[in-house]
């Protein structure tokens, strides 16, 4: 999936690991993703947690899309910050799957929590 996801490489995303259910990847946050006021842009941290969503959902090889987000910032994230998100499935059915996905600085600080809701397709993936 990492190989067509055009949007995450531009990122700069590393995936440290996948499993069923589960994602664990990471970014460096670079001078263009900073706003006017010194910290990263939300929507940043928002990609990030949304690609570890992503990878978690789609980790059965079926297409599975977002049915809802959303996402708290309780700190901020700065330039240089190694941000990793990680991505666990706490509800599964058999059409959706309900993810939490928390979103770590370099210094283990919560920077995001993300809760998405998937949609599983009968589409395989590749």
């Amino acid at each position: 999936m990492m190989e067509l996801d055009r949007f995450s490489q531009w990122l700069g995303i590393r995936v440290l690991d996948i499993d069923d259910g589960y994602s664990k990847i990471e970014m460096t946050v670079r001078a263009e993703m900073i706003t006017g006021f010194g910290i990263s842009h939300g929507g940043i941290t928002f990609s990030l947690a949304d690609s570890a969503f992503a990878f978690a959902c789609n980790s059965s090889g079926k297409i599975t899309v977002a049915l809802d987000v959303s996402i708290s910032f309780p700190n901020p994230v700065r330039e240089g910050d190694v941000i990793v998100a990680e991505a666990k499935r706490v509800n599964n059915t058999r059409k959706t799957g309900l993810y939490l996905v928390e979103v770590k600085n370099q210094a283990g600080q919560l920077v995001a929590l993300f809760k998405g809701t998937c949609f599983k397709t009968e589409k395989d993936l590749r």
